[in-house]
């Protein structure tokens, strides 16, 4: 079992189908779920699942709803990023994250490999995406 961070494949294709819309479509809801060091997951992914997610005090399976930042551009680089989340309060323990549009079958976007697992005790789990800049921002297009 592995966790590879990457950016899933079958998410490139929905966005040249028109599938994703990380700007204008309201109804399009774009969360966060955590796994363990149990779970599969990486460019191959297609799909969030259940199956070894994360469980404990203060985690809802599905993760967290994430807030887009609109997508921007720098040169000929489009990019976007997403504001950090937090599960409050939580004991949970995690190795790697899903990011996946909700509904219509739950497709996934990214995969993030956090290289260890990472542990809150009755605190903060705080997910911190990196700076949004063409050369660093989580979701890049280059």
């Amino acid at each position: 079992m592995a966790i590879t961070q990457a950016m899933c494949t079958s998410f490139k294709k929905a966005l040249l189908d028109g599938e994703m819309d990380f700007s204008g479509d309201t109804s399009q809801t774009f969360k966060i779920a955590l796994f363990t060091s149990s779970a599969t997951l990486g460019a191959a992914t297609t799909a969030y699942s259940t199956t070894n997610e994360v469980s404990g005090t203060g985690y809802t399976a599905g993760g967290n709803t994430l807030t887009v930042v609109a997508p921007t551009t720098s040169g000929t680089t489009a990019y976007l990023d997403f504001s950090d989340t937090t599960w409050s309060t939580a004991t949970i323990t995690a190795r790697g994250a899903l990011i996946y549009k909700s509904g219509g079958g739950d497709p996934a976007v990214a995969v993030l490999d956090f290289g260890a697992d990472k542990t809150s005790t009755a605190g903060d789990f705080t997910i911190q995406f990196p700076t949004a800049v063409a050369s660093n921002a989580i979701i890049r297009i280059a």
